[in-house]
């Protein structure tokens, strides 16, 4: 059992603690709205998007965030156009794109002289490798997430119930649908190091689902699926490193079975509830 006190190690574990609670926290705040407006699955195919990009950079020594957001970046606009150009409905254009890219991007790794390391690292990701300048971004990419959103609240809450409205009031639906698209980008690149470009959307979709049990309100969801967000990495961590599994791994599992818990809670909180009503409701 690795002992944590050793402070070698423990500057690693802290370093994956900060950057995954920074990822946990943009993931909150956007994954909100990803459930709200039923995003999920283009949160997968960017996540599968960014392959291409994340594997060019690995093999070309170059910055792995740059690739991943060009290559997300051309997966988004090649949706849009194959959308209004190509006739095709939203989730087909997806579809398609999703497996060029996820085959594009593995053939690209195959052509590198250490196809299992590089693939690990970018389909399950590796938390622990990362560096202060990543927590540096991260930290500033979790506040930039925050503010878009906070500034962009209004546009985006009218956009989400009726596009027409929102054109109506003047706030600009297909920018809105931009900046959100871009949001999710922003999230799918920023999360992949910490829980792998196969297991982000569970990071970005679990935690708003866990947090959606408990409030209606959004901003309260967004903050509550932050913190849910938090505790899923840092259990995920632990369980990782005391009982040897993959941190990505464990962490996207932990997220996931917070939204069952959270699920299961409520559920038999709501029967509870119900049967203590009816027990306190006289008999006619």
């Amino acid at each position: 059992m690795p002992d944590l006190l050793e402070p070698f190690q423990l500057e690693f574990f802290q370093r994956a603690a900060v950057g995954g609670a920074l990822v946990a926290v943009l993931c909150g705040v956007v994954g909100t709205w990803v459930v709200i407006r039923s995003m999920a699955f283009l949160g997968e195919a960017l996540a599968h998007g960014m392959l291409p990009g994340v594997a060019v950079a690995t093999v070309a020594g170059l910055p792995v965030v740059l690739g991943a957001a060009v290559s997300a970046g051309l997966m988004s606009l090649a949706v849009s156009l194959l959308q209004r150009r190509g006739r095709l409905s939203y989730d087909t254009s997806i579809a398609l794109l999703f497996v060029a890219m996820l085959a594009l991007g593995v053939i690209v790794i195959s052509h590198s002289g250490s196809f299992a390391t590089d693939a690990t690292a970018i389909l399950f990701g590796d938390i622990l490798a990362i560096s202060d300048a990543d927590v540096r971004f991260l930290a500033g990419a979790a506040l930039g997430t925050v503010l878009a959103a906070a500034l962009a609240h209004r546009a985006l809450l009218a956009l989400a119930f009726d596009p027409r409205v929102a054109a109506v009031l003047g706030l600009r639906p297909a920018l809105a649908q931009g900046l959100l698209v871009g949001l999710v980008t922003l999230a799918v690149v920023v999360s992949y190091q910490a829980v792998g470009s196969l297991l982000v959307v569970g990071l970005l979709v679990a935690p708003a689902v866990a947090a959606s049990q408990w409030t209606q309100r959004i901003p309260t969801t967004m903050v509550l699926a932050a913190v849910l967000g938090v505790v899923a990495v840092l259990v995920g961590l632990l369980v990782s490193w005391f009982g040897a599994t993959a941190a990505g791994s464990s962490i996207a599992l932990s997220a996931i079975g917070l939204a069952a818990l959270s699920w299961v809670v409520r559920v038999v909180g709501d029967a509870v509830l119900s049967a203590a009503r009816t027990r306190a409701t006289p008999a006619a």
